[in-house]
């Protein structure tokens, strides 16, 4: 092909492909996959100015009220970094919001949290569920999985109580540096991903 870069591939369907051109396309991902950070933050950027009609605060302000109240909870970075992205998929995928989050987290954070957010969504249903006539209890369906806990008390610390306009929340700067250290993880690291360890939240501050 005339004019083609060394830097491109020459197939028009993958399974043409040579081993040498997917090796380079490998070295070639990299760089992408390390601005991973970047695009989150860039995500949430685009939150500042979108709300859902009715609501008092913007997505992006959601988020920082849970980070703020996880962090005032002294809770770890894996908590802090899901409070502030546990609704990141509100503009994409607004009716499974919390899965499309997990699998942003899941290759960076250990289990229990990356299982709270897949699953916040139905337990945030116990404070409104019943004024739509939904069973607010759907969520007891997971009563037996040994996180059933901790997604409840997510919801009940930190995510249910962060749409007050007046809360001291703080900026999106106060966290970037801690977004950019998980996502500079090494994915499915089992030493980050824990598989089945229950941590809990820790103990709510006064």
């Amino acid at each position: 092909m005339s004019g083609r870069s060394d830097q491109t591939v020459s197939f028009t369907q993958m399974k043409d492909g040579t081993r040498d051109e997917y090796l380079m396309l490998r070295e070639l991902e990299k760089p992408y996959q390390a601005m991973t950070a970047d695009r989150i933050l860039r995500e949430l950027r685009g939150q500042a100015d979108e709300s859902l009609a009715g609501y008092r605060i913007t997505r992006l302000e959601h988020g920082l009220q849970a980070a703020t109240r996880a962090e005032a909870d002294d809770a770890d970075i894996d908590w802090v970094v899901a409070a502030l992205l546990h609704d990141i998929g509100d503009g994409l995928a607004p009716q499974n919001h919390d899965r499309f989050a997990a699998e942003i987290l899941r290759p960076f954070m250990r289990e229990e949290v990356t299982w709270v957010v897949e699953h916040h969504g139905i337990f945030q249903m116990h404070y409104y569920g019943h004024h739509y006539g939904w069973d607010r209890d759907e969520r007891d369906k997971h009563a037996d999985n040994p996180f059933y806990q901790t997604c409840a008390d997510f919801c009940e610390r930190w995510d249910q109580s962060s749409f007050d306009p007046d809360y001291p929340m703080q900026p999106l700067e106060h966290f970037e540096d801690r977004v950019r250290e998980v996502f500079a993880r090494k994915a499915y690291d089992p030493a980050v991903i824990r598989a089945g360890e229950v941590v809990g939240l820790p103990p709510a501050k006064a």
